[in-house]
């Protein structure tokens, strides 16, 4: 086991690395952007060090800095949480040639599934489900691309290969708007990825979003932890999430939850990835895998008794995992509520100065967040500030404690989108479950403030 890791980022995961460490006896060296300075994990760290100015280009993305700082604490290991560098295979490349060990995927691996087009093509010959539509990247010629437009059908979506977070992918409906929706992806693609790749998927109508949480070692066993449902979702970026997913036969789950297993093997993955899947009609569709521990992580946790964080930990120090797929049982139901600095309906962001914060409790409440009263919530940074994650014995207990944990929840200074959360609880459609992943959206033209 490794003696001391660095954790290569900031907020409500750094202080959940922190303590999966603690737990494990590993000492944990923090880095810090000059903004980060009185983070609660910065205050509680054996050791710490400050890798540059608030701007994330400067200080979390800044790879030099990050080596050094391991370096220079005699780190063994680094863990990139979630976000910033995470899924960046340079970053993963660079700091096993320098001689420590990266706590996630091979370089390799995560090329293989960065590239939504080889992605989609692994996961074809592994044997797991696809959406329909070009295999790899679109070519050139304009009577291609609206010949596969055809045999696929309308409406498509054009993605781009190297996207993510909802951003690069535009949905065409007719012919004579396909040609021009794949230039103006392309150019967007090659602004904001440096890679203008694209390719085509058919536009599922009313999907839900299920995702695979899955765990490899380095000895080539591979478990998968259940499923989620995180169809509760604003322009591709969800805000809550729930396992088991309401209402899906546990066969079908079983089914694609051995393929991504099976496709874990074939790639030679190790630690914790998801697979993430379109679910319509009693149907998987693979849409892409994060090579990375989830947001949403704790929700899995719950209902396993699995602990993610210090698993992907023991993995990549080599051991192999200490439990079968047979081992693993899904108790109850879990739901997560992302707590973010904006405002509840019209998102706009809210940084400052948190006047008071006190978090709920309770049988099944978990909280994990490095908010504490008169923390500054600094502007730079994405606007989360904690998860509030509660665990029942059915889906009906959980949405009462989430009820209860949310009423009990103050946090003045700021505003926050608790009040949106309340809302969605006593909803009747999210109440019976099953809720598709354009549902929030219709929901908030439906109740404009």
């Amino acid at each position: 086991m490794f003696k001391k890791i660095l954790i290569a980022n900031r907020g409500e995961i750094a202080l959940r690395i922190q303590r999966a460490c603690r737990e494990l006896g590993i000492k944990a060296v923090m880095v810090y952007s000059e903004a980060d300075r009185d983070a609660k994990y910065v205050k509680l760290a054996e050791e710490a060090v400050c890798i540059g100015p608030a701007q994330s280009t400067l200080s979390y993305l800044n790879m030099p800095a990050i080596i050094s700082a391991a370096e220079v604490t005699d780190a063994e290991a680094i863990h990139p949480g979630y976000g910033f560098l995470s899924e960046n295979a340079d970053f993963a490349e660079r700091v096993e040639k320098s001689g420590f060990q990266f706590i996630g995927p091979t370089p390799e691996s995560i090329r293989i599934m960065g590239d939504k087009v080889s992605a989609k093509q692994a996961m074809i010959r592994a044997g797991v489900p696809c959406v329909p539509g070009s295999e790899g990247e679109l070519p050139d010629d304009p009577v291609q691309i609206r010949r596969m437009a055809k045999a696929v059908g309308y409406p498509v979506i054009i993605k781009a290969a190297g996207g993510g977070g909802g951003r690069g992918m535009r949905v065409v409906h007719t012919e004579a708007a396909l040609i021009n929706a794949v230039a103006m992806t392309k150019a967007e693609a090659g602004a904001a990825f440096g890679n203008p790749a694209v390719y085509m998927e058919k536009f599922l109508q009313n999907p839900r979003h299920i995702e695979i949480q899955i765990l490899a070692d380095k000895h080539k066993n591979a478990v998968y932890l259940g499923e989620r449902d995180c169809s509760m979702q604003r322009r591709h970026q969800k805000i809550l999430e729930e396992a088991p997913a309401p209402g899906i036969n546990r066969k079908l789950i079983d089914r694609v939850g051995e393929r991504c297993v099976n496709a874990c093997k074939k790639i030679g993955y190790r630690g914790a990835g998801t697979f993430e899947f379109l679910y319509e009609d009693g149907e998987f569709y693979f849409i892409e895998m994060n090579t990375r521990v989830q947001v949403e992580h704790p929700v899995t946790e719950m209902v396993t008794g699995i602990d993610i964080v210090k698993t992907q930990i023991m993995v990549a120090a080599g051991e192999k995992l200490p439990f079968t797929q047979r081992q693993i049982g899904v108790r109850g139901h879990a739901i997560e509520c992302r707590i973010n600095a904006e405002d509840p309906y019209k998102f706009i962001p809210s940084p400052g100065r948190v006047t008071m914060w006190h978090a709920p409790g309770g049988p099944g409440v978990r909280v994990d967040s490095h908010v504490y009263t008169n923390y500054f919530v600094p502007p730079n940074y994405d606007s989360m500030v904690g998860k509030i994650i509660v665990h029942g014995d059915t889906r009906e207990q959980a949405m009462a404690r989430m009820r209860t944990a949310l009423a009990e929840t103050v946090v003045e200074g700021i505003n926050t989108n608790i009040p949106l959360h309340r809302e969605l609880l006593v909803d009747a459609k999210f109440m019976d479950g099953g809720t598709n992943i354009h549902y929030l959206e219709q929901w908030l033209e439906q109740h404009k403030r």
